[in-house]
């Protein structure tokens, strides 16, 4: 997970929303404290078939169950149509980059992922479960192909950069959809906020000029998805240009050290075609949309008035973005938006994975491809039929967004030759 993105609204809520003083925050930790303790975790498997008579076990277990396996043995995609696999989704972890909390292994992150298949069943009725390693001692890659025959789909989460990239990419060819929501979820949800602010603003999406700061997972998939590299060009539209910035100001082709992380030299050599240089405060001069993905408080009134007229501004940091929705608009910030909840404009996460996963399980998806993303992205957006200032994204607990993200997914999914007739 990004360091300061949260990839959920129960994250959001735990890492605190900027409003509570000591004391609340204190409070709320010792009833999250008990709560768990109470329930010892947050899910459970309940049994959907009868065991009360010889027959029920005979059918849900030996000797019937035999007849499954073979029907399986004889075509895997049966177990899409015969098992759990058709509804059930791993969230595998090794949490070297959990929200607010930096490298805490695969113990410790068991709460986190807990919570996001809490989600998962909430919002989009998968069953979903957390699967967390605790070391590298194996192969990380081979034990998530491992465990793939049981599961429907697979969320990375909370994977750091760069491994979260190269962990997604060695999955792409087990037969299910695998996905780092930090990464893609993140850019989703970036795209819809910014096809709607246009309309809002009367900007063109395609003569944008974008700053994101943050070079880590979620600001590498928002630079490549709005830059429509690796996507299909008939699906996705690509913005004017996007000049990309980390701790070391604007990354550009001849700064040294790209070598020494590929991601950032790929994004070196794919953004910022004027080659500007220096610091962030350069990179907004003349900027019409500002997405922030990296640290508290490092965008300043005076940076967003000298960006183009209308600025739209996505200060995504939680739970303290890179500037208060308050000083951007005094500033002249045409649109704001943020991480949070108690701010208008909410850009999380959660709008988007659960209908993704969903509509790739309704498709028995063996992939998430370039066009279910875009797809999503535009299902969010058009879900809000008359966007504002105030309301460009749909509400995180709005159930029937799942649904309208889900069916275009599952729609995208078949139109890309990737989903599977079990019929």
């Amino acid at each position: 997970m990004p360091l300061v993105s949260c990839s959920d609204a129960l994250s959001c809520r735990a890492c605190g929303d900027g409003t509570m003083d000591e004391k609340e925050r204190n409070n709320l930790y010792q009833e999250s404290l008990e709560l768990h303790e109470q329930h010892r975790g947050k899910i459970e498997i309940k049994a959907k078939v009868p065991v009360e008579t010889r027959k029920d076990l005979s059918l849900a277990y030996t000797p019937g169950v035999a007849e499954v396996c073979r029907a399986i043995q004889k075509d895997r995609n049966m177990a899409w149509r015969y098992t759990l696999k058709s509804n059930t989704v791993a969230i595998v972890s090794d949490g070297s980059a959990v929200l607010g909390l930096g490298n805490i292994g695969g113990y410790a992150a068991i709460p986190v992922m807990e919570g996001k298949a809490l989600l998962f069943k909430k919002f989009a009725g998968i069953d979903a479960f957390p699967i967390c390693f605790e070391s590298y001692h194996t192969d990380f890659v081979d034990e998530v192909r491992n465990i793939a025959p049981v599961f429907g789909g697979i969320n990375l989460e909370d994977i750091a950069a760069p491994k979260c990239f190269e962990v997604e990419e060695a999955l792409q060819d087990i037969g299910i959809p695998v996905m780092h929501d930090d990464q893609h979820g993140t850019a989703i949800t970036v795209l819809a906020a910014l096809l709607n602010a246009c309309r809002v603003s009367g900007k063109e999406f395609a003569d944008l000029r974008i700053v994101v700061s943050g070079a880590g997972a979620a600001g590498y998939a928002i630079t490549r998805l709005l830059k429509c590299i690796g996507y299909n060009p008939e699906v996705c539209t690509m913005v004017r240009d996007i000049i990309v910035c980390d701790t070391q100001g604007i990354i550009h082709r001849d700064r040294k050290g790209l070598y020494a992380n590929k991601y950032k030299f790929i994004l070196a050599d794919e953004t910022n075609r004027s080659g500007r240089t220096g610091t962030l405060a350069d990179a907004l001069e003349g900027a019409d949309v500002f997405i922030g993905v990296s640290a508290p408080g490092i965008v300043s009134g005076e940076m967003i008035r000298r960006m183009n007229d209308r600025p739209i501004v996505f200060a995504m940091a939680n739970p303290v973005p890179e500037v208060m929705p308050d000083v951007a608009r005094d500033a002249g910030a045409f649109i704001v938006g943020t991480g949070r909840s108690d701010f208008p404009n909410q850009i999380n996460n959660a709008l988007a994975f659960p209908g993704v996963f969903r509509g790739a399980l309704d498709a028995c998806a063996e992939r998430i491809t370039d066009e279910m993303k875009v797809a999503a992205a535009h299902a969010l957006a058009g879900y809000v039929k008359k966007p504002n200032r105030e309301h460009i994204m749909p509400a995180v607990l709005d159930h029937h967004v799942v649904k309208a993200v889900a069916d275009a997914v599952r729609e995208a999914a078949v139109a890309s030759g990737v989903a599977r007739d079990i019929r």
